[in-house]
């Protein structure tokens, strides 16, 4: 649950111990940070294809045919996807590269730029695919540098009419713009993914440290996900409308990878999200492994969104991927005008998984992304718990189109903890992340 503390009078140094409060245990994340979900346009997902292993007569595979083309064995390719568009006559298909390796494997998926300001993803694909030896490569790899390719072009992290793509999948063939473009991507290219990574960074001017996230409560994703070596995983049940809450629901193992800010190219960011999909692929036995020693194993997290009580100026006094401790000062948020604000205080030691920059902030803001070290047994444990008390909790009740907090995962109680409630400062609505 988010800890909110807030003081209506000027900071100074005896404000600081007055602001400590009791501890409270982490929530799991989902997909969010801060935005509301709208009521999603969806249909029942569209069936994941089977696809035949048919091998030549040379012993190669067979050719791997999407999208009304096909890439021979041993062959790398550039295909294109049109997704339904306003203006069909001047719309641009989205490329999509294709390596099809010369021995029969699994199918891998990377999508980036789902929203169009993400660019450390773009960067990812490019690199991985124009890496990839397709001769010497044992399975297929398809990689899509830009989803949305009209938020792209504007710098921006929606569709042209401010939809964002990643709440409508896997979309209706006859709804809205973003519903039908979900469609398409989904049905078109998505059901023939064995296992899907989705690319992503903090949205609204945040940063997230290199991580994965995905449905604990899944055996096969938990596997997954430990084949990506040393990289902090968070368990969340993705928000409904997101492609990895979709591909999950058709049975095909999905994480999303987070890595750094919006609206920048950070060479850190990518170099760490490129090794781990190198990694996988190595894991995977589709790529003959360059390492003579065993790959770093992943750190399973649970973590929280700390957000701001008040509205102001946000300033940090902490940095991405510190260690923090319980009652340790992140932050302070205060009022140019009237110089009274609040302390962001760490409610637990752990580590800092993601962080707004310094900005202006609203009430609610979403500012301090802290995670606790968990072995993966805990973490699928704890999972399997708050899915089977969320089922028990389900009424029969009317659509009412929930929000994200709605959808949150619940959060550890005091009770559940054994500790004391916290006070009344302290916020414990759903947390979201992003």
């Amino acid at each position: 649950m988010p800890l909110r503390l807030s003081c209506a009078r000027p900071l100074s140094r005896a404000l600081l111990p007055g602001l400590l409060c009791l501890a409270v245990m982490p929530a799991l994340a989902t997909e969010v940070e801060d935005e509301d979900i709208a009521k999603p346009e969806q249909a029942p997902a569209p069936q994941v294809v089977e696809e035949p292993v048919v091998i030549e007569e040379d012993g190669r595979p067979a050719p791997f045919t999407l999208l009304g083309d096909s890439v021979a064995a041993g062959g790398i390719d550039t295909l294109y996807w049109s997704p339904e568009q306003s203006f069909a006559s001047i719309a641009t298909p989205v490329p999509v590269l294709v390596a099809h390796g010369s021995q029969p494997g699994p199918t891998v998926c990377l999508t980036a730029a789902i929203h169009g300001d993400e660019l450390n993803g773009i960067e990812m694909v490019r690199r991985l695919m124009y890496q990839l030896e397709p001769a010497t490569l044992t399975g297929t790899v398809v990689g899509i540098p830009i989803v949305n390719l009209d938020g792209f072009r504007r710098g921006e992290r929606y569709l042209a009419d401010r939809r964002d793509l990643n709440r409508y999948f896997p979309g209706v063939p006859d709804g809205s713009s973003a519903a039908r473009i979900a469609h398409s991507l989904f049905s078109e290219i998505i059901v023939h993914c064995q296992y899907l990574v989705d690319l992503h960074t903090g949205s609204l001017r945040r940063v997230n440290h290199a991580q994965l996230r995905g449905d604990m409560t899944h055996p096969d994703i938990v596997e997954f996900a430990r084949k990506f070596g040393g990289i902090t995983v968070l368990h969340g049940k993705a928000a409904s409308g997101t492609l990895r809450r979709a591909a999950t629901d058709a049975g095909i193992p999905t994480v999303t990878m987070e890595a750094g800010g919006p609206n920048r190219l950070e060479e850190e960011a990518v170099d760490s999200g490129v090794k781990a999909i190198e990694t996988v692929l190595d894991n995977l036995g589709m790529r003959k492994t360059r390492r003579f020693w065993s790959s770093p194993q992943p750190v399973f997290y649970e973590s929280q969104w700390l957000r701001a009580s008040q509205g102001g100026i946000l300033m940090s006094q902490v940095k991405l991927n510190d260690q923090v401790r319980r009652g340790q000062v992140l932050g302070t948020v205060t009022d140019p005008v009237t110089n009274t604000g609040s302390a962001i205080i760490a409610p637990f030691d752990g580590r800092l998984l993601g962080m707004a920059e310094n900005q202006v902030v609203h009430t609610g803001f979403a500012a301090y992304h802290v995670g606790v070290e968990k072995a993966p047994e805990q973490v699928q444990e704890e999972a399997a718990r708050q899915e089977a008390e969320q089922q028990e909790s389900v009424q029969p009740v009317q659509d009412d189109g929930g929000t994200a907090e709605d959808i949150a995962p619940e959060s550890t109680t005091p009770e559940q903890t054994g500790e004391e409630a916290p006070p009344a400062d302290v916020d414990t609505a759903p947390s979201t992340d992003g």
